[in-house]
């Protein structure tokens, strides 16, 4: 089937899912793919035999939201972001943790996909954060995708030499040979819940420090959508806590309640209430050069 055939499909199917055609623009050839695959299945003879057979049977729309589900993933994504992560964010606010008479930091990976997310995350926590700290304190990460198979892959923890071709050299002891595969070492497994969760209808249960929603949500969804699913997300960040997006990514303009976090790069910080007597309650944002969540 031609590939303009699948491009007009796409632009014509996506907007009724509450998806943008521009975040998939760069995913074509892999959902194009699914899509073919299904049309086969279905035994039709292209892409507007398959708009009719939509059109008469709606329930088909919940197998062809599956199909638009991206599962591109790899360790150390955007470099830049997990630098921060290794470097600033995760010992800023482990050390929050600790002030706060805490024992665990928590992290919520939206999207994780396959698991490279979660398990960079724990990898760098065991490496290069936690033998760092005052006090021994856990990671424990909750890890959300909606897509089975994915989650399938991730609790396998075996990935093949290309999705670890971001990661520094430093972190590659974290994976040992498995055939002409890698597995992630038991240490860095440990505290990692996954779940299938599609983020559009439900969310972990609790409130996390640090919040990752990373080539997900601000990239495919339309933009009511994103501000939808923004807002709930904001309910799951404790106040002061963090939220990281992708690296070619940007929020909607206008959000309230968050901020760049001190100017870095795809970070951003959920404001803070504090209580003044004589005012009431009042937010505070963590201003440029002086973070007023983290204690020195």
């Amino acid at each position: 089937m031609k590939d303009s055939g699948c491009t007009e499909f796409l632009q014509w199917s996506l907007p009724r899912l509450r998806l943008r055609w521009e975040g998939f623009r760069k995913v074509k050839k892999q959902v194009c793919r699914r899509v073919n695959r299904r049309i086969g299945e279905l035994g039709l003879s292209g892409y507007n035999a398959y708009r009719e057979h939509l059109d008469i049977n709606p329930d088909e729309w919940h197998a062809i939201d599956s199909l638009y589900a991206v599962t591109i993933s790899r360790f150390y994504r955007d470099r830049k972001v997990f630098d921060a992560l290794r470097d600033r964010v995760l010992p800023q606010l482990a050390k929050r943790v600790i002030d706060e008479g805490e024992n665990e930091l928590r992290c919520w990976s939206a999207g994780c996909s396959s698991g490279e997310e979660p398990y960079t995350l724990q990898i760098i926590w065991k490496i290069c954060v936690g033998p760092m700290l005052s006090r021994k304190i856990s990671l424990r990460i909750v890890a959300t995708d909606v897509n089975e198979g994915s989650l399938k892959r991730a609790m396998m923890g075996c990935y093949r030499p290309g999705t670890l071709r971001d990661i520094p050299e430093d972190l590659r002891d974290s994976f040992m040979p498995f055939g002409d595969m890698f597995l992630i070492r038991q240490p860095f497994r440990e505290n990692i819940e996954f779940l299938r969760q599609d983020i559009r209808r439900s969310l972990p249960d609790g409130t996390f420090h640090l919040i990752l929603c990373r080539n997900l949500v601000f990239t495919y969804f339309d933009e009511g959508l994103q501000r939808e699913t923004f807002e709930r997300i904001l309910g799951k960040l404790g106040p002061g806590g963090l939220l990281g997006i992708g690296g070619h990514e940007a929020l909607p303009e206008g959000l309230a309640g968050i901020r760049k976090f001190d100017d870095m790069r795809a970070i951003y910080q959920k404001e803070m209430v504090v209580k003044d007597k004589a005012a009431g309650p009042r937010k505070k944002m963590a201003r440029k050069g002086k973070r007023t969540d983290l204690k020195d």
